[in-house]
């Protein structure tokens, strides 16, 4: 579950599908989901830019996959590797620029849908839902955003990153944490996603019970993953020639 954090304009993803063509990122989180893992050899990849001004930085065990409009010279030369450099403080703000916003670590996580009859309203159309931060966060960062939930919380369906359906969930505070609340919304969420595909969700690891939760519920690790939002300087020109 990530934090209701906004990004620096505050700007929803205006695409309603950014992705009609599959980034390639989408690949290795599929294939991850397989149990199909990158090379565990230190390397990093260099891929394209995701939509809507976004870029990341995914980390495997022992491999690193960073999506950036940059030159891959450019990326590889500032250091990064498979080994945990690649989301170390001081590679994050080259890769996103000085006035950049650097999202926070997360833990990615996966599952399997489960599917049959939804066990959750559709809430995406009702006014309750359009302001809570859970909902402006996620529309801020992914596409087709769903909202979901009932009396003990919210859940939110969407194309997240590089494509992938992802999930988060947050509790009213009249549901407090430690009496099994989470793990039966979350449980109910699976149920949205038809059965055996996957379903991803991004949790930050000092979100301990969060974690727990979704460890709980089924989620296996993938990886660590930062998204952000990059605002560098434009590139200077070449000095003209004075005649």
């Amino acid at each position: 579950m990530r934090g209701a954090t906004a990004t620096p304009d505050n700007a929803p993803v205006t695409d309603p599908h950014p992705y009609s063509h599959p980034h390639p990122l989408l690949g290795y989180f599929t294939r991850a989901h397989e149990g199909r893992f990158p090379p565990c050899d230190g390397a990093v990849t260099v891929l394209p830019a995701l939509p809507g001004g976004l870029e990341c930085s995914v980390a495997f065990t022992g491999h690193a996959v960073v999506a950036t409009a940059l030159p891959a010279a450019d990326v590889l030369a500032h250091g990064p590797d498979g080994f945990g450099a690649s989301l170390a403080p001081d590679f994050l703000r080259r890769l996103a620029g000085p006035a950049g916003w650097i999202g926070c670590t997360d833990a990615t996580l996966t599952a399997p849908g489960t599917g049959g009859a939804p066990r959750l309203p559709d809430l995406t159309d009702t006014a309750s839902t359009a302001t809570h931060p859970r909902v402006r966060h996620a529309r801020e960062l992914r596409a087709d955003v769903r909202v979901h939930g009932d009396e003990r919380g919210l859940v939110t369906l969407a194309d997240g990153l590089a494509g992938r359906r992802e999930l988060s969930i947050e509790l009213h505070a009249s549901h407090a944490p430690g009496r099994g609340h989470g793990r039966a919304l979350l449980t109910d969420a699976l149920s949205l996603v038809p059965e055996g595909e996957p379903v991803y969700a991004a949790v930050s690891p000092g979100n301990a019970r969060s974690l727990r939760t979704f460890l709980a519920c089924g989620f296996t690790p993938l990886g660590s993953e930062v998204v952000l939002r990059p605002a560098r300087p434009a590139p200077q020109s070449a000095p003209q020639a004075v005649t």
